[in-house]
């Protein structure tokens, strides 16, 4: 990677991450009943079986080709509508009606599936590497989960993704009266997290009411799997909202996108009250900073060429997404970060300096005012 504009993964069409992409919502897809799916450019037929189990396969049937989507779930298994070849759960051949036994060998590809958060999750390649995009700080607690808009954006999931994380829009787009600024913590190697590290400053009665709800900075964190699923958290200490954002790239190059909304699972008659009432405000959070985004979505045509020092958290999930393995899924034909083959240079000092700062010298705290 040369430059912020030269990038092998960011940005780039012909490029899928290796990881976790939504495919349907999980009532979407009902025991016994097989979908046609384009994930990233690859043709898949997802079905779920009488076990409950969703399984998602290579489209075609070595046969012939037929598209196994027209065909039909028969047990655990699926079976071709055009000459009824059947392949069991493990996608192995194991009848062809005219046949008293197969007599040959053939297999239809298995690719990995998961269901949490009510989404079935299919990954782009056989062996994961990771789990499911996870919230920080709900990692290891059941949550309660619903819906928000599932929509499509004109510009990459990329693109989309970094909006959340780009500090200077927050006034000039929301009129945020707060100045946010990001601390960058990477997770592991496949997930990062920008935290906001400003306060509520006290120049308004009102900004003054509501900083008594913050022990301390102003609750912003924004939590990304990939690069492909991001997830934020905001509110009072009292009660954290939770926004996931699901994203794939279809065939034009755009981001297909689905909203999930999560909580803690809270037990009893109370939780069952009070935990829908939640998930709703946290549609509403999600909405206004939605649409106030989306005209930009329409016309932008992404190149970081003048970067400043307010840009320093998208450049660093620029550079953390370069060095993810990609794969050769669908739309897949640039491959880079395959193992043994190279090992970019992720330094940021070695790729720009911002401004006359660079992170090692952040801007200053505000300091609270009693």
């Amino acid at each position: 990677m040369a430059s912020l504009t030269e990038t092998q993964v960011f940005n780039r069409t012909d490029t899928v991450v290796e990881t976790w992409y939504w495919a349907f919502r999980s009532n979407q897809v009902k025991r016994g009943q097989i979908k046609h799916l384009n994930l990233a450019g690859k043709e898949l037929a997802v079905y779920r079986g009488e076990d409950g189990i969703v399984r998602a396969v290579d489209a075609y049937c070595p046969h012939m080709g037929a598209h196994l989507a027209e065909g039909r779930v028969d047990g655990n298994g699926v079976r071709c509508f055009f000459h009824a070849w059947k392949f069991d759960a493990s996608g192995e051949l194991v009848d062809i009606p005219c046949r008293d036994k197969p007599g040959i060998e053939a297999s239809i590809q298995h690719y990995p599936v998961s269901e949490k958060y009510d989404v079935i999750w299919i990954y782009s390649g056989l062996n994961p590497t990771h789990p499911v995009h996870f919230v920080p700080e709900l990692e290891q607690i059941e949550v309660d989960s619903s819906f928000g808009n599932q929509f499509v954006k004109e510009c990459h999931p990329n693109v989309v993704m970094i909006n959340a994380i780009d500090a200077h829009h927050f006034t000039s787009v929301h009129q945020l009266p707060v100045q946010v600024n990001f601390d960058t913590v990477p997770l592991n190697a496949h997930s990062i997290q920008f935290n906001n590290n400003t306060y509520i400053p006290q120049t308004k009665w009102y900004l003054k009411f509501f900083s008594r709800f913050y022990a301390d900075t102003l609750t912003y964190s924004m939590c990304y799997t990939a690069g492909t699923t991001g997830s934020v958290t905001v509110g009072p200490d009292f009660l954290h909202c939770h926004i996931i954002f699901a994203l794939r790239p279809n065939a034009d190059g755009h981001a297909e996108g689905l909203t999930i909304l999560i909580t803690p699972k809270r037990k009893g008659l109370l939780g069952k009250l009070i935990n829908p009432i939640i998930l709703f405000a946290t549609k509403c959070v999600g909405n206004y900073f939605a649409k106030g985004d989306t005209e930009v979505f329409k016309t932008i045509k992404f190149k970081l060429n003048k970067p400043i020092k307010e840009d320093l958290a998208i450049i660093r999930f620029l550079q953390h997404l370069e060095t993810q393995m990609t794969t050769g899924w669908g739309f897949g034909k640039n491959l880079v970060n395959r193992v043994g083959e190279q090992d970019l240079p992720m330094q940021a000092d070695n790729i720009i300096s911002i401004d006359s700062k660079s992170e090692a010298n952040p801007p200053k705290k505000m300091a609270k005012e009693a």
